[in-house]
């Protein structure tokens, strides 16, 4: 069986390929032109260059492909509104779906984002009956994968499409080249984080949420969303667990709602003034002072979905970070 990955080099993608490779499924791998893809040259799959804009490139990738697992995304959250994000995620997305249905694919499997659904606190984490929240945030990132999982549930639901949506948490885990997620791993390590914000997030080994999109191949329900996820943690309880598994230290200051909101909204200012990209933002400000917990019962009941510790994560991030002198350089 053939399996179409879109965005198969970036955190999730280079896992994902290995879990499906792992299965004996022949991987088409389906990357930007003139793109380094340096996190899966070496493996052993066919790999398809084009631009998921054109409609042309896309027909053509999905030609002869019995699965479509459309991992890639434009994730950038500065600034807020880039209209690039939203072409990028949801003319991307339909151009994906249009293909697939011309080429008769078997089933799409869309990678959403959590995101797209109201989360909760610990004793009432976020489920797949939530409706979305997340508009006030004024993301384009959010606004537009959530667009694209409603495309996705509309095409199965009135055309009869076979898909389905899963909808991962914060992944972590190796292969981050970029790096993503990897850069808490980083901050801790290289004392680079002046203290922690008062809210938490659900946290997932990248390779749990590679099993689970493998698994939702043949488990999944046409129609269904997934949320892919594992701990919910506060930002320190994160932070403790990424000190404890690197040697490296916490921080232990502990920056309150109203002060990193400030923060972030001066970041934000000084960012727009002098044309520089933010690791902190007015939103990202917002998001960090809040509690953002999901629950995954639905996944790991119906797709068999892993609950691995994150510390197990942590570790691997951490160890190829070493092996591939990325923990205290950055890799462009």
């Amino acid at each position: 069986m053939k399996v179409l990955v879109t965005g198969p080099d970036g955190l999730l993608g280079s896992n994902l390929v290995r879990e499906l490779i792992s299965r004996d499924y022949k991987v088409v791998a389906f990357v930007e032109k003139n793109k380094e893809s340096k996190t899966i040259s070496e493996l052993d799959l066919e790999m398809i260059q084009g631009n998921i804009l054109d409609q042309s490139d896309v027909l053509s990738a999905t030609e002869g492909v019995d699965i479509v697992i459309h991992c890639a995304a434009m994730t950038n959250m500065y600034p807020p509104r880039l209209e690039m994000v939203n072409k990028v995620n949801i003319q991307g997305t339909e151009n994906i779906i249009t293909a697939a249905q011309k080429n008769g694919v078997k089933r799409f499997i869309y990678v959403g984002t959590a995101n797209s659904f109201r989360s909760g606190n610990k004793e009432n984490p976020g489920n797949e009956l939530n409706e979305y929240a997340a508009s006030h945030y004024g993301l384009d990132y959010m606004d537009s994968k959530y667009k694209a999982q409603l495309l996705v549930l509309d095409k199965a639901k009135n055309e009869g499409f076979d898909a389905l949506v899963v909808n991962p948490t914060f992944m972590i885990g190796p292969y981050d080249s970029r790096p993503s997620s990897g850069e808490m791993i980083r901050g801790v390590y290289n004392k680079k984080v002046p203290g922690y914000p008062t809210g938490g997030k659900n946290y997932v080994s990248v390779k749990d949420v590679s099993v689970a999109i493998a698994n939702a191949i043949t488990k999944g329900k046409k129609g269904n969303c997934y949320i892919l996820g594992n701990e919910n943690l506060t930002y320190k309880q994160a932070f403790d667990k990424i000190a404890s598994c690197t040697n490296g230290t916490a921080p232990k200051l502990k920056f309150s709602k109203s002060l990193i909101r400030t923060y972030g909204k001066g970041a934000s200012i000084f960012a727009k003034i002098f044309n520089l990209n933010p690791k902190i933002t007015h939103e990202l400000a917002i998001l960090a002072s809040e509690t953002h917990y999901y629950s995954s019962q639905k996944a790991v009941s119906e797709l068999e979905m892993p609950q691995t510790p994150i510390e197990d994560a942590i570790h691997e991030c951490y160890n190829w970070f070493i092996e591939n002198d990325y923990l205290t350089v950055k890799k462009s």
